[in-house]
């Protein structure tokens, strides 16, 4: 039998299924769907969030640097739901050829009114059942694109679930036990929606479900007489948006701050959401300090 030279057969002893696996390339559009894929696919993904921490998603402007992250992407991941108006023309200019996958697939989608048209929620992830959904999808993709991995990423995406799954009923409980009346907050603008509905919150802003829009004297003048009539006494502020209206309506009304929220968009890592577990966990936390 001919023998294989020593440097020959030295490297295929250090052959092993761990050196062969596979590192996925993601984009993902923006923190909190980042950080799910990078919960998922654990050690297998290698993410970049192109809005970065404390980032608009609404008002994103790519720049030739995003170009060329998708161009070498193994894999985009977006939410959908008209999130990322600006991901066409980026994945035109990329040259991208595959699919973008989207999160929110599945997702009973709630709608509103906006200068005569009707309009879809995009912020469907602040709900945490439907983080799940959103979980689940991602790492159904995630084991398309590396099916060698795939008991591994099944594995960790499962535990993640759990994880979600948990932190949904913790918050449906928190929240009940706070007497309806007290359960209404206001804040920047309409990123809650999905949250009030699975956890018995009412929400009030000045602007609706994107922050490009602006409100009108009118509008504001509604809210305050709003606020009043249904004694709202705090308000938060978000980490990606500016306060300066916010503040006004409240110092119209006599609320008060109740702290920042993180409803579309991480903190920096040393900072209280680094993580989209992190960011509902403060979220709820804060809301119901405020109600009490």
């Amino acid at each position: 039998m001919k023998k294989l030279p020593l440097s020959l057969a030295i490297g295929a002893l250090l052959i092993s299924p761990l050196s062969m696996a596979k590192t996925v390339n993601v984009v993902a559009s923006f923190t909190v769907l980042a950080d799910i894929v990078k919960q998922v696919g654990g050690e297998h993904v290698n993410v970049k969030s192109l809005v970065g921490p404390n980032g608009d998603p609404h008002t994103f402007e790519p720049t030739p640097q995003d170009s060329q992250a998708l161009a070498s992407a193994d894999l985009v991941i977006v939410s959908g739901l008209g999130l990322e108006g600006w991901m066409d023309r980026l994945v035109s200019a990329s040259g991208y050829k595959g699919d973008a996958v989207v999160a929110s697939r599945g997702i009973a989608t709630r709608t509103m009114e906006e200068e005569g048209k009707t309009v879809t929620d995009p912020h469907a992830w602040n709900s945490m059942h439907n983080g799940v959904i959103y979980a689940a999808n991602v790492m159904n993709a995630l084991i398309k694109a590396d099916p060698q991995d795939a008991d591994a990423i099944r594995r960790s995406g499962e535990k993640y679930i759990q994880q979600l799954q948990t932190l949904d009923g913790w918050a449906k409980t928190a929240f009940a036990a706070i007497p309806a009346a007290k359960r209404k907050v206001l804040t920047s603008h309409d990123a809650f929606g999905y949250f009030g509905q699975r956890y018995g919150v009412t929400f009030l802003a000045p602007v609706g479900f994107s922050t490009e829009a602006e409100a009108s004297a009118s509008q504001v003048g509604g809210l305050i007489q709003q606020l009043k009539a249904e004694h709202i006494h705090s308000y938060f502020i978000e980490n990606q948006t500016d306060p300066r209206l916010v503040k006004q309506i409240a110092s119209a009304t006599g609320a008060q701050p109740g702290g920042e929220l993180y409803p579309e968009a991480l903190s920096q890592p040393s900072g209280p959401a680094p993580t989209y577990v992190a960011a509902f966990r403060h979220n709820v936390e804060a809301m119901i300090r405020s109600m009490k």
